[in-house]
């Protein structure tokens, strides 16, 4: 019996040493401090929000840092702002008044806190506007390398001052409230945005013009548009529908190839209500894409979705004023030169619209 335990000990201790070999190895190769965890790993938020303007001063444990982005992290790896920057953009989610904003990076350092190394980054966020309510949704770390981390935070804006600890349970923080008057100014703005700067509603609108003969006429198909991507507007931001924006996106850019497709082959066709109530619907999902990538407050929803629904029919209403005229001056001329307007621009928005499915659907 005892040469057995003898023998069990000696065994044992080569299966130590041997472990201890393959350990020391591996660390030559791959240092543990760029895959080891910190667990209950820290970080400081100060947020100081002046007039269009605000400043977050970020600190967070540099050895989770550094496994967070898959590398080890010092001075020289701060550098590197892009990297970084994204990281945090993509991780930290600040809405200025229900909008999303995204932070520059100004500098970083490294400080000793609690003599632990910490990453000090510095970011500015340009808001454009004075905000009313700043809501701070925080999600470092938490969902990549340490569940058990946790960030002070201190937000100071107008006078008021609100901290909190934010935790794998409770990462939000929320300051100030948005007045009823500057939620609708915000929402109507950001209609008229989005349908000056979505290129492919506004070609569909062009399109739909194309096809109208009179102004009771364009007052129809206008109204069919309005109604239908309305109701979709609503259902989609409410949750109680939702598609994939792939396929959204995807048979918008159809929907212009068809309606242009229609203007090129046969130019004395009428469009009618039901198609831009039909392709509507698909675009009031389009619309309530931009929706979903903002914060609404929820006590607001109701008001922030007729504001912005109303801003977007500001926008088509121009845009119907200033292009229907032209076309009907167009259609005057019988010289063939003039006469080509029309199907020539319809095959360029067709073009733009195939490239457009293409880029989307594939």
């Amino acid at each position: 019996m005892g040469i057995n335990k003898e023998m069990d000990v000696v065994t044992m201790k080569k299966i130590l040493f041997s472990v201890l070999l393959i350990l020391l190895a591996l660390n030559s190769l791959y240092p543990f401090s760029v895959y080891a965890h910190t667990n209950n790993s820290e970080g400081f938020s100060t947020i100081n929000v002046k007039g269009k303007t605000l400043n977050y001063g970020l600190k967070l444990d540099l050895e989770e840092l550094g496994h967070a982005l898959n590398k080890t992290t010092d001075e020289k790896e701060l550098i590197n702002h892009k990297v970084l920057q994204d990281y945090i953009n993509s991780h930290i989610k600040i809405y200025a008044d229900s909008e999303l904003v995204e932070g520059t990076i100004l500098k970083t350092n490294i400080a000793t806190i609690k003599e632990r190394p910490f990453a000090v980054i510095n970011l500015a966020y340009k808001i454009g506007h004075k905000p009313e309510k700043l809501v701070v949704e925080y999600n470092m770390f938490m969902d990549d390398s340490d569940p058990s981390h946790a960030n002070y935070t201190t937000i100071k804006m107008d006078e008021k001052q609100q901290e909190k600890i934010l935790t794998f349970e409770s990462r939000e923080l929320e300051i100030g409230e948005v007045s009823f008057l500057q939620n609708v100014k915000q929402f109507v703005a950001v209609g008229l945005k989005h349908i000056f700067t979505g290129y492919d509603h506004i070609l569909f609108v062009i399109s739909l013009l194309f096809g109208a003969k009179t102004i009771r006429h364009i007052l129809s198909l206008v109204t069919s548009f309005t109604i239908a991507h309305s109701i979709t507007l609503a259902l989609a931001t409410f949750n109680i529908v939702h598609l994939y924006s792939r396929f959204v996106e995807s048979a918008i850019a159809l929907s212009i190839v068809y309606v242009a497709l229609i203007n090129i082959f046969n130019q004395d066709s009428k469009q009618q209500p039901w198609l831009a109530f039909g392709f509507g619907l698909i675009h009031g999902f389009g619309f309530a894409g931009l929706l979903s990538e903002m914060r609404l407050d929820t006590n607001q929803m109701a008001t922030s979705l007729v504001s912005f629904n109303i801003g977007i029919e500001i926008g088509q209403l121009l845009i119907v004023s200033l292009a229907f005229p032209l076309i009907l001056w167009i259609r005057k001329f019988t010289i063939k030169p003039i006469r080509w307007v029309i199907p020539g621009t319809s095959a360029v928005i067709f073009a733009f619209g195939l490239v457009w499915f293409i880029q989307r659907a594939f």
